[in-house]
C-alpha cells in the first residue's frame, strides 16, 4: 500500500520509512519484566501489521498481553489511507475500544450514528456495539486504538458510548501543583460502568511527579508532545514525543518535564474492578 504523507498535527504522528545503512544499530528501546519502552525510531515500515478486517490500512502494535508485561489491554497506532476503513473493525465479542485521533479525520459510524473525529477527537465504543470506520478525507488519518475485554458487573448497567474531543474538556489540576500538572479525563473515573480510563496528562516545563507511584494499575503511555525524564523501576529513561511506554502493575514510576514546551501523554489504565483470584 502506498501511504500519503502524514498530516501535520499538534500530536506526534510521523511514522514509517526506513533508516539509511549509515545509521547506528542502537536506539532507546528497552524491554524488561517491569516495563517496555518503544521509541518512535523503531516504528518503521518493516514492523507494520495488516489487520484482515481493514482495507488500505497499516498498524503498529505497541502493546499486547504477554507474560511479564501488561496483560489487560492492547494498543496500536492505526493509519488509514483515503477511502480505506473497516465495516466491522472488532473481530471479538465482548471487547470495548477507545479511539484517539492524532492526525487527520476519522469517520466513525456507531449504532447507526455518524461522527467525524478530527485531531484530538476520541470515542469509547462499548462491547458488542455495531460500528465501522472510514477515511472519507483526502489525507491519511492516524489514531490510537486501545482494546480491552470488558468485565461486566451484574448490578451496573453496560457502559454507554462516549464521543468528544479532548480540547473541549477542562483539565483537572493535581493538588499542590499550582496547575502545572493537569489531567484531562475522557471517561468518568467515578462511573463503575467503565473498567478502564484514558486520560491526557500535561506537565508544564519543570513540573514533576514528585514520588515513585507504585500501584496495581497497568499503563500504556504514548508521548503526544514534548520530552521528559522518567524513572521506571531503578532506571532513568529519556522519552520524547512519539515514544511509548508499557508499564506492568506495580512498576515504580515518576517523571519530570525536561523540555522548553509542555510534556503531554495519552494514558491508559485499568480501574474500577475487584482483583480476580
Amino acid at each position: 500500500m502506498t501511504v500519503p504523507a502524514q498530516v501535520k498535527s499538534a500530536y506526534y504522528n510521523t511514522y514509517g520509512g526506513h533508516p539509511p545503512q549509515t545509521d547506528l544499530l542502537t536506539d532507546r528501546a528497552i524491554v524488561t519484566e517491569a516495563y517496555t519502552v518503544i521509541p518512535k525510531g523503531v516504528l518503521r515500515d518493516i514492523v507494520t501489521s495488516v489487520f484482515p478486517e481493514f482495507t488500505d490500512t497499516r498498524a503498529w502494535v505497541l502493546n499486547r498481553p504477554v507474560a511479564g508485561g501488561p496483560t489487560t489491554f492492547s494498543q496500536v497506532i492505526v493509519e488509514i489511507a483515503p477511502g480505506g476503513g473497516a465495516a466491522k473493525p472488532e473481530p471479538q465479542a465482548g471487547v470495548s475500544s477507545f479511539l484517539f485521533v492524532v492526525g487527520g479525520a476519522l469517520t466513525l459510524t456507531l449504532d447507526g450514528e455518524e461522527h467525524v473525529l478530527d485531531e484530538g477527537g476520541f470515542a469509547f465504543v462499548p462491547p458488542n456495539a455495531v460500528w465501522s470506520l472510514k477515511n472519507n478525507e483526502s489525507e491519511i488519518v492516524t489514531f490510537h486504538w486501545i482494546r480491552k475485554r470488558y468485565e461486566a458487573l451484574d448490578y451496573v448497567p453496560a457502559p454507554k458510548a462516549v464521543v468528544g474531543n479532548e480540547k473541549d474538556i477542562e483539565p483537572g489540576h493535581m493538588p499542590d501543583t499550582d496547575g502545572k500538572w493537569r489531567t484531562t479525563r475522557m471517561l468518568d473515573p467515578q462511573d463503575l460502568a467503565y473498567d478502564f480510563g484514558v486520560n491526557i496528562v500535561t506537565f508544564e516545563p519543570g513540573a514533576s511527579i514528585p514520588f515513585a507511584e507504585t500501584h496495581v494499575m497497568e499503563h500504556g503511555l504514548y508521548v503526544l508532545e514534548g520530552k521528559a525524564v522518567y524513572r521506571l523501576n531503578d532506571d532513568w529513561v529519556e522519552v520524547e514525543a512519539g515514544d511509548y511506554m508499557a508499564l506492568r502493575a506495580f512498576c515504580p514510576q515518576a517523571c519530570y518535564a525536561g523540555g522548553p514546551s509542555n510534556f503531554r501523554y495519552l494514558l491508559y489504565k485499568d480501574q474500577n474492578r475487584q482483583i480476580t483470584l
